[in-house]
């Protein structure tokens, strides 16, 4: 039971601190000078499942053969801080991870969300993603969902779940109950396919596979796959492995990122 009186005004509290540097403003903290590599992506990330998005397109195109998508992959420091800066902001105004330059333009582009990322790299190299209407409308349909869901899995339930400083049971019931619904849905779609698009293997499950994937296969939020009964998804599962076999998402997970400081 809490004993918290909601005000009629909400106060910043700032002398208060917390993990993830969270503030109610954006924009830079401070000045920042970002390296930049010698290859035309320059990639600014982590290895969360919104960084592991971009880590597995840009190594499946190296799987491909594609020999234009090389790039240069810098560690943003979320617990430090580093995507405050004012380097980082002028690739994301969010800043939030990933963020990309693709210097292959005459002008350098700025491409920030992980989806966005996802589908310049698509059509840019004309890889993993349908080119006929259907096709492609079905992945999007897929990746937006993706995009809009996800929040509830990391930011409700993995975080009341595993990070919150105090164990509470409404919000981790209530944030239990929508992730295993959305689990549910992923495994009811994959019974008969073996990808998000059908036979056809697209960013759309490289978008997916980070948060409900690795979700599943028990590498989120601690003990989350035994609380979730993970292993009921057999579906899911079937298809979790299948991706996480896949010789570029696995170098995708070892990456080395280097520090831009």
């Amino acid at each position: 039971m809490s004993n918290y009186e909601v005000p009629d005004v909400w106060k910043w509290n700032k002398e208060e601190k917390n993990t993830f540097g969270n503030q109610p403003i954006a924009g830079s903290r401070f000045e920042q000078k970002l390296p930049v590599g010698k290859e035309p992506l320059q990639v600014y990330s982590l290895g969360t499942p919104n960084g592991q998005k971009v880590a597995i397109m840009l190594e499946e195109l190296n799987e491909a053969g594609v020999k234009e998508a090389t790039y240069d992959l810098y560690k943003i420091h979320i617990g430090e801080g580093d995507q405050f800066g004012s380097d980082f902001v002028d690739i994301n105004p969010n800043s939030k991870i990933p963020a990309m330059v693709d210097y292959s333009q005459d002008k350098p582009l700025r491409v920030f969300e992980s989806a966005n990322i996802l589908l310049h790299l698509a059509e840019k190299f004309n890889h993993f993603a349908p080119t006929n209407l259907a096709g492609k409308t079905e992945m999007m349909n897929w990746l937006f969902w993706q995009i809009g869901s996800a929040p509830y899995v990391g930011g409700g339930f993995g975080h009341f779940y595993n990070y919150a400083p105090t164990k509470q049971e409404y919000p981790i019931n209530r944030f239990t109950m929508e992730t295993k619904r959305q689990l549910d849905l992923l495994d009811k779609h994959l019974a008969d396919k073996d990808y998000i698009n059908g036979d056809e293997y697209t960013i759309a499950d490289m978008a997916i596979w980070p948060w409900y994937g690795r979700l599943v296969q028990g590498s989120l939020y601690g003990d989350a796959a035994e609380f979730l009964k993970a292993n009921d998804y057999t579906n899911l599962m079937d298809w979790a492995n299948r991706i996480g076999d896949r010789p570029a998402v696995k170098r995708a997970l070892e990456l080395e990122y280097k520090d831009i400081k």
